[in-house]
């Protein structure tokens, strides 16, 4: 059952709902592609398989690559983070609440940005 705050009708609480979870996936297919989930449940960027008879330039290049994507994947997991955690609130009836002044996140930001966690004040 859906609990709501911020005086959302519920089918606009469904909308960012189905837009939270569509964000889930998308995330989730992404950091799928060069990331795999550790035993604690966060990403790990794949190292490079350096094979052998590489060139140095080679094996260089595969690691720098490895190098540009440990920003991205913790960038894109910590928006999956927050994401998760919308949809945790929306579960328990604390959606839409800022974390900081518990005054109600305003229904543009919350549409705008919807895994939102603060009010535009306490941003």
């Amino acid at each position: 059952m859906i609990k709501f705050y911020n005086n959302m009708d519920i089918e606009t609480l469904k909308q960012l709902k189905n837009q939270l979870e569509a964000e889930k996936t998308e995330l989730e297919k992404i950091l799928e592609g060069f990331a795999e989930k550790d035993d604690n449940k966060e990403w790990e960027t794949r190292y490079p398989d350096i094979a052998q008879g590489e060139s140095i330039e080679e094996q260089a290049d595969e690691v720098e690559e490895y190098e540009n994507l440990l920003p991205v994947e913790r960038a894109l997991e910590n928006k999956l983070k927050d994401v998760i955690l919308a949809l945790e609130k929306m579960d328990i009836g604390t959606y839409g609440k800022c974390e900081n002044c518990d005054k109600d996140i305003p229904l543009d930001r919350l549409k705008a940005f919807p895994e939102a966690r603060t009010c535009k004040d306490c941003e």
